[in-house]
């Protein structure tokens, strides 16, 4: 954004203000000019691209702050890139939503996949800095105690299981801390038997053993030994942590509770041997009712009324609610997870109810309509899943719009549709999830297929895509010829008697 020599004094006095505020920061502030030397000369920088409007930004902001005062004293670099000012440099780093946060080595960028607040920031770019692997001699009581879960090796550097171990580190640096212990004298005082691997927690038992011999543990075996142990028994789930549980295969259960009653710690307390006994099955979260409320929508709670319990199977996104009129005690709990882990419970889908009338260009698409509309073989049906909220899905509308104008001659063959996704639930017949918004899912008659429309949202590229890969066919009726009425109220052929100049009607 270049200041032009018309702007009021007041507002250069108060951009002399940001300046020297932003000078005082301990994040740099970089442009097209020093960006590349910047980057190039640091073995290590966290650099966030990011936009002046955005509210994430802003809610990040004071946390990126706290986070390069501590770092600073590591010798670690938080930078910035305002994406208003600076779109050009933006843009060559593939920024597409803000913040974007990006981990560069001596130049060379890596995606940022931390947590947003100080602390996660500060761990996580801890852990980039240190090798895959850290040796560990005179130090290992403090280590083992350096995060919330750290990883020990007690073997020889020449042993297969040390070989195994390196690979799982370099694979998993950014999630956990990694040791290594050659020392006999260490070993012998944490009281280890090598060659072991020990895993110590902040958090449930504070130190496990591998539990078979760790001489012939493989990489894959330990990998998911350790992101096993990784999860609690049962924690409070919420935007820094849902990516590790979204990121399993196990079902996920729900404990919501408002935590402003004095006996939220005893519901959670009541739950966990519940927890513990089928952790290998399903994983089990608590979560602040009163805060994620939309959350418990999402989940099919319709009352606000605490406790509830709700399983979720994340890959499905399936909801299976107990009946809030249910009281949330320990054995109706563990009896619905029972019924659940045996196959008992159906899945609560939510659905608007089917329109009275199609208006619309588009389809309107509702869950109780899914099966019967998008599985229609005779048809081939191009479904978009929205949010009314979804901003890209506002400016998608008109273009969506024009696309069922477009094939509304043919609409016995192609079906333009959309769905509110969030008002409606996808039946366990549809083959894929909802990961974002605005969703596009192409189905050809006939097939049980989904293909992904990743194309740009011109009606140019959507009409080509639909062109491309319908099976039914696409010919267009010849348009009507309009006739002329005569004075008694009989049409009459248009002749070059009664014709327009020229000849002849043009159809629009």
């Amino acid at each position: 954004m270049r200041l032009s020599s018309l702007i009021p004094a007041t507002l250069l006095a108060f951009s002399s203000l940001v300046i020297a505020a932003d000078a005082e920061s301990d994040v740099i502030s970089l442009t097209s000019d020093n960006f590349e030397k910047s980057v190039k000369k640091e073995d290590l920088m966290l650099v966030e691209f990011f936009a002046p409007w955005c509210g994430h930004c802003k809610a990040l902001a004071p946390h990126y702050e706290e986070a390069a005062t501590t770092l600073k004293d590591k010798n670690i670099k938080l930078a910035k890139v305002d994406c208003v000012d600076q779109a050009d440099l933006c843009q060559s780093h593939g920024v597409q939503g803000y913040p974007t946060l990006k981990v560069f080595r001596n130049g060379t960028p890596t995606d940022y996949n931390g947590p947003r607040k100080a602390d996660g920031i500060v761990s996580y770019m801890v852990k980039q800095s240190l090798p895959a692997v850290n040796d560990v001699g005179a130090n290992h009581d403090e280590f083992v105690k350096s995060d919330k879960l750290v990883v020990v090796a007690y073997a020889k550097k020449d042993e297969p299981v040390s070989k195994e171990f390196a690979e799982v580190a370099q694979k998993n640096r950014d999630d956990y801390l990694f040791g290594h212990v050659t020392d006999a004298d260490v070993t012998a005082a944490a009281g280890v038997t090598p060659p072991q691997i020990v895993v110590y927690r902040t958090f449930d038992d504070e130190r496990t053993e591998y539990p078979l011999p760790a001489k012939g543990a493989k990489a894959r075996e330990l990998e998911e030994w350790i992101q096993e142990l990784s999860i609690p028994v049962i924690d409070e789930v919420n935007g820094e942590n849902y990516g590790l549980y979204a990121s399993s295969e196990k079902p996920l259960a729900y404990l919501f509770i408002d935590r402003t009653q004095e006996n939220f710690q005893e519901q959670i307390d009541a739950i966990r041997p519940i927890a513990k006994e089928f952790k290998g099955k399903m994983n089990f979260v608590w979560i602040d009712a009163v805060k994620f409320a939309d959350h418990g929508k999402a989940l099919n709670l319709h009352e606000a009324k605490w406790p509830a319990f709700v399983i979720q199977d994340v890959k499905k996104q399936l909801k299976y609610p107990m009946s809030q009129g249910e009281q949330v005690t320990p054995t109706n709990v563990q009896d619905w997870v029972e019924r659940y882990l045996k196959k008992e419970l159906k899945p609560e889908l939510k659905s608007e109810p089917i329109p009275e009338s199609q208006d619309e260009p588009v389809f309107v698409l509702v869950g109780k309509q899914f099966d019967e509309v998008v599985f229609d073989d005779s048809k081939d049906v191009f479904l978009e899943l929205y949010a009314s909220w979804c901003g890209h899905c506002k400016r998608l509308k008109p273009t969506w719009d024009q696309l069922g104008e477009h094939f509304a001659p043919i609409k016995d063959r192609v079906t333009i549709a959309k769905m509110e996704a969030q008002q409606n639930d996808l039946p366990p017949s549809a083959p894929f999830r909802v990961a974002g918004f605005p969703t596009l899912k192409f189905k050809p008659a006939g097939s049980k297929e989904f293909l992904d429309y990743e194309g740009d949202r011109s009606l140019e590229s959507l009409v080509s895509f639909v062109e491309e890969n319908a099976k039914n066919d696409l010919t267009f009726p010849p348009p009507t010829e309009k006739v002329e009425t005569e004075g008694d109220g009989k049409q009459a052929p248009i002749s070059s008697e009664n014709a327009t100049e020229g000849g002849k009607h043009d159809e629009l």
